[in-house]
């Protein structure tokens, strides 16, 4: 479905006939307690299955065992019919398979009725990405001695320098660097730890700010957060996408999102030479295919490893 605004949720969610309303509480509940998935994980798992469960009763059922596989297909093809995105269709069709799956487990299903729902290949799109010129002109230009200064600065040098991903950043405190090693530690996805390292510059960086920043605006709401706000809280994900487009704007005319300057480091650290599998770790990739698609390497990098190596060249 592509609505011109977006559905209340929340009331679907309560509109819901009791025993749809019961199935989700407990699907919620394994995703929470049971898969440990991260808040935004959950909230976008609910808000489909809220939409599909609200289809079915609108459709005039009323109990989980009435899902069936042509109600799923008739389901994804309204949307279709209405401009949906197919990222959106094939993430709800996802959603949908795992419901599925637990509701089946359960016994709040007589088989896996999502088992064989196909689903459109959703579009993968490479996000922007700065040239190592322009990521070197972007942080270069965050220069200045006021905390705000310093910690943008060290924003653009630890998610350049490491390729960490920005929930990993605001989620940093103090003890998650060690500043001897120059290794940070992040819990990425699925709550997977990894250490990452980080260079030189980002170590300055991180000098700069703990010693000419953060204490100047450290109350007690800071805990023990390393990137903080003007009040003291920790830095949240909206506030430091914003630093990180609007810093980079001084490099492009658009600037780039967080997940731009990951994939520029990524880039950077391929068409340097580095090891595809190191990427993937360094990345916090479950995947070697995701490290794939996920970075692209220079034309010139492959003509150069084409006419070195291969016998036809």
């Amino acid at each position: 479905m592509a609505p011109t605004s977006r559905p209340d949720l929340g009331f679907m969610r309560a509109e819901l006939p009791d025993a749809l309303g019961q199935a989700l509480d407990g699907f919620e509940r394994h995703l929470r307690l049971e898969r440990n998935r991260s808040e935004h994980t959950v909230s976008a798992y609910l808000g489909d299955l809220t939409l599909l469960l609200s289809a079915l009763a609108d459709s005039g059922h009323r109990d989980p065992r009435d899902l069936s596989l042509a109600a799923l297909r008739s389901w994804l093809a309204g949307m279709h019919s209405a401009g949906a995105a197919r990222s959106t269709i094939a993430r709800r069709a996802a959603a949908a398979r795992t419901f599925s799956a637990w509701a089946y487990g359960r016994g709040l299903l007589a088989s896996d009725v999502a088992e064989l729902l196909a689903s459109p290949r959703p579009h993968r799109t490479i996000p922007a990405v700065l040239s190592s010129a322009e990521a070197a002109i972007a942080i270069e230009r965050a220069d200045g001695a006021e905390p705000l200064q310093l910690r943008d600065r060290l924003i653009l040098e630890l998610l350049y320098g490491t390729g960490i991903r920005v929930a990993e950043l605001v989620g940093l405190d103090l003890a998650d660097i060690d500043r001897h090693r120059r290794v940070v530690t992040v819990v990425g996805k699925g709550d997977k730890q990894r250490t990452v390292p980080f260079g030189l510059p980002a170590d300055d960086g991180l000098q700069a700010w703990l010693d000419h920043g953060r204490p100047l605006w450290a109350n007690e709401d800071s805990h023990s957060a390393l990137l903080l706000g003007p009040r003291g809280r920790r830095l949240d994900q909206r506030a430091a996408r914003e630093v990180v487009r609007r810093r980079t704007a001084t490099a492009t005319s658009e600037g780039v999102s967080p997940h731009g300057l990951r994939h520029s480091a990524a880039t950077h650290l391929l068409d340097g030479g580095a090891d595809l599998r190191a990427v993937q770790e360094l990345l916090g990739h479950a995947s070697l295919a995701t490290t794939q698609i996920y970075t692209h390497v220079s034309v010139e990098r492959l003509r150069t490893g084409f006419d070195r190596a291969h016998p036809r060249a």
